[in-house]
């Protein structure tokens, strides 16, 4: 540990960064060393001064502002209620207060204590053991959290070129229009000319959810991943998978997460009953996919690939929707056991015709996969 005298300022400083980046808001080390000289010259013993500090120098996007407050209250005042979202869990960890850039990335607390060694006694956030707990596992509490939690992931896929033509640069086609008019400002010489090249969109993300008896335990926190991203992202269709196919994208598009829940739930009749996942792909590939909505898509099918029908029409279904699509995703939340291997006839017989085979069952994987659509 650095022998050097640390001030109360500093350890401050470094606690509380620590605290915000378990929070998930981002606080380069850059800003971490601007509020330290700030409340350094202003002194720690103020609360309002430390709060507008820290405002001012750690917060750089609008929406981290509540998170921001909820975080400081604690830190500040090391508040234990059971209704907060930062509620501290009862085992802690050690961290010295070397102010590095490795150190500043371990932060997962929201509320310390200062021994009188140098180190920093810090207690882990709910919100960083969510992160990683199991999906099947989760309470009602902590459903409604990870619903925050997986609100903020960004599901933006990779562009595609468009039809539509937009002002580009001097290697795409000339633009006669503007150019003309351009030149009517210069005695009708061309000297200024312009070029159109194809736009870029945006690729339309298509997700499938299972919710069959099998997939009971993660489908309830899965939902909550498709409403994120259908209320979150243009251009998102999803559906729900079991006996039968049901479209879902109206209801869970209302911002309200908890009125999109419920819209859902009565839209689909079949919740926790069979599976037929070839059955309800032929629908989806017959009807919507093979048309147009797959075309050029990102499609995730959340499945744990138990299927009652025959494995032969779920394997060409597959090979239909692959051939049309992007890229094909297969979240399972099963692939973390130990041991697991695709054995299940539905999932063996899709195996040949996924692009990317991930993982499904905590808020972590759930942010992996959204990094794989974006790539």
């Amino acid at each position: 540990m650095n022998n050097a005298v640390v001030s109360p300022a500093e350890r401050m400083a470094v606690a509380f960064a620590r605290v915000l980046r378990g929070a998930g808001i981002g606080t380069p080390i850059g800003n971490v060393i601007t509020f330290t000289e700030s409340i350094s010259r202003l002194g720690v013993d103020r609360r309002d001064d430390v709060y507008w500090a820290g405002r001012a120098t750690l917060v750089r996007r609008p929406e981290d502002i509540a998170l921001f407050d909820r975080a400081f209250e604690v830190f500040w005042n090391q508040r234990r209620s059971a209704t907060d979202d930062l509620e501290a869990e009862t085992f802690h960890l050690t961290i010295n207060v070397d102010a590095d850039e490795g150190s500043m990335d371990d932060g997962q607390a929201n509320a310390t204590d200062d021994d009188d060694d140098g180190s920093i006694t810090l207690r882990f956030s709910t919100i960083e053991t969510l992160r990683t707990k199991d999906f099947a596992t989760y309470s009602p509490e902590e459903l409604h959290l990870a619903q925050e939690m997986m609100s903020r992931l960004r599901l933006v896929g990779t562009p595609r070129s468009s039809f539509r033509l937009t002002p580009g640069s001097r290697r795409g086609r000339p633009d006669l229009r503007r150019t003309v008019r351009a030149s009517l400002r210069t005695a009708g010489e061309p000297i200024t000319r312009h070029h159109l090249e194809n736009d870029q969109r945006l690729r339309r993300l298509v997700l499938l959810l299972d919710v069959s008896g099998s997939m009971e335990p993660y489908a309830r926190a899965l939902l909550r991943f498709v409403q994120a991203a259908v209320a979150g992202r243009q251009k998102v269709e999803a559906f729900a998978i079991g006996t039968r196919l049901t479209r879902v994208t109206r209801e869970l598009g209302a911002r309200d997460p908890d009125k999109a829940l419920r819209l859902a739930s009565h839209r689909v009749q079949d919740w926790s009953g069979g599976t037929r996942l070839g059955e309800c792909l032929r629908r989806f590939n017959d009807e919507w996919g093979v048309r147009g909505m797959a075309r050029g898509a990102i499609v995730v099918v959340l499945s744990d690939g138990w299927d009652r029908g025959e494995p032969e029409v779920l394997a060409e279904q597959m090979r239909r929707l692959q051939r049309v699509s992007f890229r094909t995703i297969w979240v399972n939340p099963l692939k973390v056991t130990p041991g697991y291997a695709p054995l299940a006839r539905g999932m063996a017989a899709a195996m040949p015709y996924i692009d990317r085979f991930v993982e499904g069952h905590s808020v972590d994987a759930m942010e992996r996969l959204a990094h794989e659509i974006g790539t």
